[in-house]
């Protein structure tokens, strides 16, 4: 994926420490990295830790959506804030976090779901994250549309494990499957991840060899896109279900296929019109013509009509580009281009004069820097 967008400020690819052309799944990497790296319980008392938490989640709160990233993409913080340009939703509490990404934090804590009394399960279904894919197309496919076969990684549950990273899972003696264990500091209790199922509740008889216990594998995926009559650069194309495998038979993310129109030498696009030069000779011009040009659908007559001018536009109805609300064509446009000869044979010039006599009109010489076609 690629984005445009200036950032004047820190902004929420560097706070995640990732290219702007990231896919889901790097950014959710990367996010998931910080978060345990700054976990409050892993930093108590610690303030810059939980202000780096904060920056952290309200990056991710972003870029982890599909619409917010590409608002932001395009115009700042001030895309996806309130009054100010304040980025994200912005956490003021680490219990927001939680509430909001409980499901991340119960990957390799277990204890999101915890802070607000409740029990965490690391092995819930999730739905995978959305996928992005930028797809080039000619004039020709905005024209009669087309179906296009794209190729990408995607990242979904371990075939052998179903994403649970072993085999034969029970639950964990150690926390009873809670995922937690309670610790007594004075007169409070701070509950942690429990160390030996490292916040999941449960434990398997055998790893899974296949993911490397992550539960995890990347699979080369082929599918199939229609591209509809009439897209234009910047259209999406939203296939359900199509994005990243889903957690523990999980439903699957969306894939998100944006059109981007390659520029096409011969002709210029004004919405549903295309606008082209067609060169006539002045002799064309002043007696008319009928010649050949070319459109997306092969090369057409037309017919000149006499004394045309240099700069005029003619227009051959239907030949431009559908919309998508409908079939109806736009027009091709037509500069006209008259090509006046730097030089004439003797001949040509000959009876250029006569002509001039006729009309009574003073003519040069036709020497090198005198007269018209001297020029």
């Amino acid at each position: 994926m690629t984005y445009v967008g200036a950032f004047i400020m820190s902004d929420y690819y560097s706070t995640l420490g990732v290219s702007k052309d990231a896919d889901a799944s790097t950014i959710k990497k990367a996010y998931r990295k910080l978060a345990m790296k700054y976990h409050p319980d892993k930093n108590p008392d610690n303030k810059a830790a939980e202000d780096k938490f904060k920056e952290a989640a309200e990056a991710y709160e972003v870029l982890s959506n599909t619409e917010k990233r590409s608002r932001y993409d395009r115009f700042g913080k001030q895309g996806v804030g309130g009054p100010g340009g304040g980025g994200g939703q912005g956490f003021h509490d680490v219990n927001d976090i939680f509430s909001s990404f409980g499901d991340i934090f119960g990957d390799f804590f277990g204890g999101g779901q915890q802070r607000r009394g409740g029990s965490s399960d690391a092995f819930r279904p999730r739905k995978g994250s959305d996928l992005r894919y930028y797809m080039d197309v000619s004039l020709v496919d905005v024209k009669n549309g087309s179906e296009k076969e794209i190729q990408f990684d995607s990242e979904t549950d371990c075939d052998l494990c179903d994403g649970f990273g072993g085999l034969e899972p029970e639950p964990c003696i150690h926390c009873n499957g809670a995922g937690q264990v309670i610790h007594q500091q004075g007169f409070f209790q701070m509950a942690r991840p429990c160390p030996q199922c490292r916040g999941k509740g449960k434990s398997f008889k055998e790893s899974c060899h296949t993911c490397n216990t992550s539960g995890r594998i990347n699979k080369k995926r082929k599918i199939k896109v229609n591209i509809p009559k009439g897209v234009s650069d910047g259209n999406q194309l939203r296939l359900s279900s199509e994005g990243e495998g889903g957690y523990r038979r999980g439903p699957a993310g969306d894939l998100y296929v944006e059109i981007r129109v390659k520029p096409d030498k011969r002709f210029l696009r004004e919405g549903q019109n295309l606008r082209t030069d067609v060169s006539i000779s002045y002799l064309q011009a002043l007696l008319g013509a009928k010649v050949k040009v070319e459109t997306l659908d092969g090369q057409s007559e037309v017919s000149i009509p006499s004394g045309s001018c240099d700069g005029e536009t003619l227009k051959l109805t239907q030949k431009g580009l559908p919309s998508l609300r409908g079939d109806k064509l736009g027009d091709m446009l037509l500069d006209i281009k008259v090509k006046v000869p730097k030089k004439l044979g003797k001949e040509e010039e000959k009876l250029l004069k006569q002509i001039a006599e006729i009309k009574g009109e003073n003519v040069g010489s036709g020497k090198k820097g005198k007269g018209f076609f001297g020029r």
